[in-house]
């Protein structure tokens, strides 16, 4: 096979852009060269990666097997570049590690600093995200190691049970509930809702509401905790989030509610693609992480 990583990075610029003319604009090619690149792919490979109609392009099945493989090679000559550039700063080795707000509110920050001063050549590539997202970069190759709760579908991915987070309310000091100490779903479900952006969340408190016959009615949805807090504090709505990421919330006019469900209670886990094939430092943070499970 004849195509370079400049075609490979071509292709899934167009399938991401939607068109040929899109993706070479993007990876400022002249559109023939483009086009050429692309025919001279499918020659090569002896099928079509594209279909073409008049809204764009989009792969056909043979594209999206190439698709899967070209994320792949592009994704180890990433890791390698930045292995060989760490070298280069004096650094030993990177760790691309993802993790959800839960896990960042609390869980990870002392166990990172412990590992990060018994590494002292080693460096943490950490980035938020929610869990759905955390799990398909996971699966994807674009990362390490992912932390998320179970309320996502980790899918094929090899997993890791870390920690224990509980959910809470998060409501004004004048809300009815406010003096509680706990209450349960169903007392509240029928109540306006603050949401904050966590697609796995929002999914099992819908699931959760669905059996009881009803649906979570958020007024409005926020990416920062800070901002649902203000809003609860202000009346405007109830929210749930993680007794960890509640933490994070100081404001004098705001009580945290646990709920009393079973349910209510969620796991953390480490997830990987697959333990044993991470490189030498992932594997040290890993472990870490899972040795220190027994803390929580």
């Amino acid at each position: 096979m004849r195509f370079d990583l400049t075609d490979m990075r071509l292709f899934l610029t167009v399938i991401e852009h939607g068109s040929i003319t899109a993706g070479a604009q993007a990876m400022h090619l002249a559109l023939a060269s483009a086009s050429e690149r692309i025919a001279g792919m499918e020659a090569v490979l002896g099928a079509p990666l594209l279909e073409r109609n008049r809204r764009g392009v989009q792969p056909t099945a043979a594209g999206d097997a190439f698709t899967r493989h070209a994320r792949a090679i592009l994704g180890q000559v990433e890791q390698m570049r930045g292995e060989l550039r760490s070298f280069a700063t004096g650094l030993k080795g990177r760790i691309k590690l993802l993790s959800n707000t839960a896990a960042l509110a609390a869980f990870l920050p002392p166990r990172l600093a412990r590992f990060l001063a018994d590494y002292p050549d080693l460096s943490i590539d950490l980035d938020e995200r929610p869990s759905v997202d955390i799990v398909q970069a996971i699966a994807e190759g674009r990362a390490d190691l992912g932390v998320v709760s179970d309320t996502t579908d980790l899918g094929r991915l090899e997993t890791h049970l870390i920690a224990q987070d509980r959910l809470v309310v998060v409501a004004s000091r004048a809300h009815r509930i406010g003096g509680e100490s706990a209450v349960a779903f169903a007392e509240i479900v029928g109540e306006a809702f603050v949401g904050l952006s966590d697609a796995a969340l929002e999914m099992h408190l819908a699931e959760r509401a669905s059996r009881l016959g009803r649906q979570v009615n958020y007024r409005i949805r926020m990416r920062s905790i800070d901002n649902v807090g203000m809003l609860a504090e202000a009346g405007i709505g109830l929210v749930i989030l993680s007794e960890a990421s509640a933490r994070m919330l100081e404001r004098p006019g705001l009580s945290i509610v646990p709920l009393s469900e079973p349910w209510a209670t969620r796991r953390l886990h480490l997830c990987a693609r697959d333990f044993d094939a991470l490189t030498p430092h992932a594997r040290l943070l890993a472990r870490a992480l899972k040795d220190g499970a027994g803390e929580n």
